[in-house]
């Protein structure tokens, strides 16, 4: 037994010398590295030898980014000299689109072909067929104006009211038939729209309605709008009423009316004034967008601009004055 004890105590201090060596042996080893950092360290001579190569791509071969193409504001648009046939600029120009009040230039048109500016209307049930939500100039039945003060308020406050109150009066006077009703009053005006675009050569326009409200058949094209659009402005009351933002106008049986344009290009104090615009017409429905027929008057040179089909009543201004700037400017510089 005593032997035994005598063993084991031996073994002990053997173990104990042993472990003593072996951590003195380890002090003196540089450790291993850890399997993450010979990862990153792999990864890291990877991208090196990448961007070398990239680099050396770089010097032999230049790769030019594509640019945006600009901000397109419209789905159909042009610019012209009122005094030339060829667009300066165009777009779509034959493409058919609605087009909402801008046919209130056209129900102006005929409304002087027959009827004289201090001529008295009166206002009747005509005001039935407005459609709801339409853009008003706020007449009543049984208010009289001079035809040219209903105009004010047509081509101003793009009045639906007052378009279906000019186009039955100037069908029962162009008819020389008083007893119409306003029903063959309406149709018979919108005749003598559609005879006045075949005058025009405006030959892929049809007039269904005299404010614009959308219909199947009430269609145009910029093209034929740049023809209208000539006439239009060459008329001395509609080129006087489209280029003031603003008026007061008192009717014949007294009533006190402040019509604002539409236009803002037209208002010195909004943020799309333009001091070279004098007119005309703005538009807006569903199926036309936001519309604008422009005229700009510039050393001594008359544009006109059409845009259509714009997303929102802002960006038909924006649009307008970026061509303005980019093809009325800069021919002018």
């Amino acid at each position: 037994m005593k032997r035994f004890l005598l063993y084991m105590f031996i073994a002990c201090c053997i173990a104990l010398v042993l472990t003593s060596c072996k951590k003195d042996n380890d002090r003196g080893k540089s450790p291993e590295p850890a399997s993450v950092s010979t990862t990153a360290t792999t990864r890291t001579n990877a991208i090196t030898q990448k961007t070398a190569s990239a680099a050396s791509t770089t010097s032999t071969t230049v790769t030019e980014e594509p640019t945006e193409p600009p901000v397109k504001y419209y789905t159909a648009a042009a610019v012209y000299a009122a005094n030339g046939d060829t667009p300066i600029f165009a777009d779509n120009v034959h493409e058919s689109i609605s087009p909402a009040s801008m046919t209130k230039l056209m129900t102006a048109c005929v409304a002087l072909k027959y009827m004289k500016p201090d001529d008295i209307v009166t206002v009747g049930s005509e005001l039935g067929y407005v459609q709801p939500y339409s853009s008003m100039c706020n007449i009543l039945p049984n208010q009289k104006f001079t035809m040219y003060d209903l105009l004010t308020g047509l081509l101003l406050s793009s009045g639906n009211d007052a378009a279906y109150t000019i186009a039955v009066n100037t069908a029962r006077k162009a008819a020389a038939n008083s007893a119409m009703t306003d029903s063959e009053a309406i149709e018979y005006f919108c005749g003598l729209m559609n005879q006045l675009a075949a005058e025009l050569e405006m030959t892929n326009t049809h007039f269904s309605t005299p404010d614009g409200w959308d219909h199947h058949q009430q269609l145009t094209t910029i093209h034929d709008l740049m023809k209208l659009a000539k006439y239009a402005v060459e008329i001395k009351e509609i080129s006087e009423i489209t280029s003031i933002p603003k008026k007061t106008v008192t009717a014949v049986t007294g009533e006190s009316f402040d019509w604002v344009n539409s236009n803002r290009l037209l208002h010195e104090e909004d943020d799309y004034y333009c001091p070279y615009a004098i007119g005309t017409k703005t538009g807006s429905t569903v199926n036309a967008g936001n519309c604008l027929i422009s005229q700009f008057y510039i050393n001594a040179t008359n544009y006109i601009i059409i845009v259509a089909g714009c997303p929102t009543d802002e960006s038909r201004f924006e649009a307008t004055l970026e061509l303005f700037n980019e093809y009325c400017m800069k021919e002018n510089n």
